[in-house]
This record gives C-alpha cells, structure tokens and sequence, in this order.
C-alpha cells in the first residue's frame, strides 16, 4: 500500500509540474492574449515562433524539455530511498504524469500543447542514445520537409521501435507505447492537413 501512494505522488507531482506552460505564460505577458486562440491554436515551441518569434520560441522549448527532465530526475532520487521496490517503473509513471501535464494541464482548463519537447526531455533523461537517435532523426526530418509534425510523429513510432530493442522490460515498452500513443493523438489535426497537403510548414506565417 505505502508502494502505491508513493506512485500516486510522483504522479501527481510530475503532472502538476508538466502542467506548467510557459508559451502560454509568455503569450499572456508580450501581447495579453492567449496563445491558443493565435497562429495553430496549440500551446508549444512551434506556434510560439510563429507569434512571438525566437527568443521566447528557445525559452519555451528549453522550459518544456527541463519539465521532463527535471520529473525524471525527482522521480530517481525519490526511488533512491529505499522505499520504492521498482525504481524503473516509478520513473516511467514520473515521466507519463509530465506528458499529460503538458497536454492537459491543470491550471489551463486540461487544453495544453503537444508534448515533444516534455517527451524528448523524458528519453534523454531516461536514455541519452535513445533520445540522440529520435533528436538527429527529427532534425533531419524538419530540414528535409519543413514539418515540424511529420518528424514528431515519425519519432514517436522510433522511439517505440528502439525502445523495443533496447529496453527489454514490459513495463519499459508499455510506457513507451503510452507516450508515442499521445504524442500521435495530440497531432491527429496535423496528420489530416498532412494528408491533405495543408499543413504548415516551419518558418511560414499561418494565415
């Protein structure tokens, strides 16, 4: 019993923690609006380059990546005390209660970003090679096509891939489906305008 309310709050303190979105914060504060009603309408790097340009673009992109990060570093030195008996699945419950922060956060009436920057801190912080390989592979993706979104989808089922022949646990795979899972869900609307030939691509205004 005292094993599962130690997962019930790390839970709860990553997804209060991946709940705060600074594109919004930043939004509120440079133009008084709310971003989700500007540009895509999501909460996250790619939208705030679009309406807020760069420097707030970094920050929000630098912010989102240490949500994850820093979850899974709570989550690891918690374990460390002796009173978690799976520190591995402790870490994959911090790192999904990050993302669904970021995606339905709390102090935003649960409407969020996409969670790529949260996720891609997760599997760094879980997995530098891992998360090398998804980062490269990405950034390929975007200099190659300008999609911001083709390379977080096809990340996602990367990561699902690599985690599968490199993480061998079940728990580790069933996490990793979780989170390629959301990502995917949360970019349904790109994966449309992407096979319609709309999407946006990076660096170009939306009208």
């Amino acid at each position: 019993m005292a094993n599962f309310l130690w997962y019930v709050v790390i839970f709860v303190i990553s997804y209060l923690i991946g709940s705060i979105n600074l594109s919004i914060v930043l939004c509120k504060k440079i133009k008084g609006q709310d971003i989700r009603e500007l540009g895509s309408g999501n909460a996250g790097t790619t939208n705030t380059l679009r309406i807020l340009g760069k420097g707030p673009a970094v920050i929000t992109l630098l912010f989102d990546i240490f949500k994850g990060v820093i979850c899974v570093i709570i989550a690891r030195l918690l374990s460390r005390t002796g009173w978690i008996l799976d520190a591995r699945m402790f870490v994959q419950i911090a790192a999904i209660g990050a993302i669904l922060g970021h995606d339905f956060p709390i102090y935003y009436q649960f409407k969020g970003g996409k969670g790529v920057a949260t996720s891609l801190g997760i599997i760094f912080a879980i997995d530098y090679r891992i998360g090398a390989v998804c980062l490269v592979f990405g950034l390929l993706i975007i200099a190659f096509t300008r999609y911001v979104s083709l390379a977080s989808i096809t990340c996602a089922v990367l990561f699902v891939i690599m985690v599968l022949f490199i993480k061998t646990t079940y728990m580790g795979f069933f996490s990793a489906l979780i989170i390629a899972g959301l990502l995917i869900y949360k970019h349904r609307s790109n994966i449309a305008r992407l096979l319609k030939g709309t999407e946006n691509k990076i660096g170009k205004k939306k009208q």
